[in-house]
């Protein structure tokens, strides 16, 4: 009898502590934009130009860098946020969208596409149109 209130003990401890591993969430790590040091190269000196106001030159280089790995969502996110400060909204908003296709499951991403996209709209006069991106932007992350 002992022995069959030890197993039972042990089968639900075991039960126990599988289901709660079950609801625990897992951390995921941000996502390198890439493993590709030559594309992490341009990607930063991109980012430095643009910060400097350089935005032909930090679109040179993303375009470099998207010729190395085009169905990079990051590089796509990046050019369209060039675009975007380059005051060509419909690039901007169609780079974003194309970004979004190729996310998957990285929601801040598509959050941060979603607004992009939103505020194109919104220069285009699209009012509706940036009011729904918006939305969508706040209901990725």
């Amino acid at each position: 009898m002992k022995i069959i209130t030890r197993r039972v003990f042990i089968l639900i401890t075991i039960l126990f502590f599988g289901g709660c591993a079950g609801h625990q969430q897992i951390a995921v790590p941000p996502t390198q934009p890439s493993e590709n040091t030559a594309v992490i190269a341009l990607l930063n000196k991109a980012g430095d130009q643009s910060a400097a106001g350089q935005m032909d030159k930090a679109s040179e280089n993303l375009e470099r860098a998207l010729r190395i790995e085009p169905h990079n969502p990051v590089l796509w996110h990046e050019l369209a946020r060039i675009r975007l400060e380059q005051g060509q909204y419909r690039q901007a908003e169609n780079m974003a969208a194309k970004s979004n296709m190729l996310a998957g499951t990285n929601r801040y991403l598509k959050a941060e596409n979603w607004r992009i996209i939103g505020e194109a709209r919104n220069r285009l006069g699209d009012l509706h149109g940036a009011r729904d991106a918006f939305e969508k932007a706040e209901s990725s992350p």
